[in-house]
């Protein structure tokens, strides 16, 4: 069962999870018709930025991305499917493609696993379903003059997640990946949609759930603290609870303190490399974020590390490289439960 040799290898070392897809795709500069292809050549919404969209039109793109990850040394690569459902696909009028993108995704990425796992059999690698958190919000209002209406509700959510989930199973991932949680509510419909997609195929597929602390007020932007934010999805079984995005490893280092102490779970982390520039970009170079992920790994925080916004594979070989050293955090090692 692949639950049980994901947590007896998370027992033995510390896990490296790839780094950014959006960032490598962005250094390929890709113009509105390398977003089409020949098949959308004649598509009546503009394409460029669904990166998504790329797995079918540019899928030798995708899947050297992710064979740089691999040989830079992650044990889990993340499908191209951040935006992968018919909420998040209706900006672009694509929503009828969500299965299909997140099968071929899923595919691409098993592919590209599976070619390391035949050259390294001793050196597992898997594959995580990106499942992103869409483009709104079920908790909260986007009209200040309207603090009861709701952009989606949950049964919206829910369904959408469902067909996303499904794709990315049948495309083949071993594990689901709930990232980048602002808004717990919304993850807790994808958490929901997993729970009865599980329930319905009698699978056992792992699930690590990643929240996101969007500013120096330790809150995520639904407001929830490390504590709450935690306490909100401990329901459902997860192998793994973390961090991600919206800050560097220096700032996300306290709320990763905070959560270590207050679960048994294995704990993940894959920050942005630093804090965005005034032009967006990320300027934290793979040797300063290595040096800052040290700190973790000396107080034993984490099993599952890796990079987020601007990071590459060149982060996340020093990453690996930095990991090799260090025992995985253990679950003696909680001070505090909830």
């Amino acid at each position: 069962m692949l639950s049980k040799k994901l947590t007896a290898l998370l027992a033995e070392r510390i896990l490296v999870l790839d780094g950014a897809m959006g960032t490598m795709i962005q250094e390929h500069q890709f113009s509105e018709e390398d977003f089409r292809g020949t098949r959308f050549k004649d598509f009546p919404k503009l394409l460029k930025g669904n990166n998504d969209l790329l797995s079918l039109t540019q899928p030798q793109a995708i899947l050297k991305i992710h064979r740089k990850y691999l040989e830079a040394g992650a044990d889990i690569i993340e499908t191209n499917t951040f935006s992968g459902t018919a909420i998040a696909m209706a900006d672009y009028g694509m929503e009828h493609l969500v299965y299909e993108l997140n099968y071929q995704s899923a595919q691409l990425a098993r592919r590209a696993a599976d070619e390391y796992n035949q050259k390294q059999p001793d050196k597992p690698r898997f594959v995580a379903g990106a499942i992103g958190p869409t483009n709104k919000t079920a908790s909260m209002s986007p009209d200040v003059n309207d603090p009861a209406y709701r952009a989606v509700k949950f049964d919206e959510l829910r369904t959408a997640y469902q067909l996303q989930v499904e794709a990315l199973i049948d495309g083949g991932v071993d594990i689901l990946l709930v990232e980048t949680i602002f808004d717990t509510l919304n993850a807790k419909a994808a958490l929901f949609a997993i729970a009865e997609v599980k329930e319905q195929r009698k699978l056992d597929i792992p699930v690590m759930v990643s929240g996101t602390i969007t500013d120096a007020s330790g809150r995520t932007l639904s407001g929830q603290t490390v504590e709450a934010f935690l306490i909100s999805i401990l329901h459902i079984p997860l192998l793994s609870v973390g961090f991600n995005c919206a800050l560097g490893a220096e700032q996300l280092r306290p709320y990763v303190q905070r959560l270590s102490r207050a679960t048994d779970l294995f704990i993940s982390v894959y920050p942005n490399a630093g804090l965005p520039n005034p032009f967006g970009h990320y300027d934290q170079s793979p040797a300063q974020m290595q040096a800052l992920l040290k700190e973790y790994l000396d107080e034993n925080l984490v099993n599952i590390v890796g990079g987020c916004c601007g990071t590459s594979p060149e982060h996340i070989q020093l990453i690996a490289e930095l990991v090799k050293n260090y025992q995985p955090r253990k679950a003696h090692t909680v001070h505090a439960r909830i």
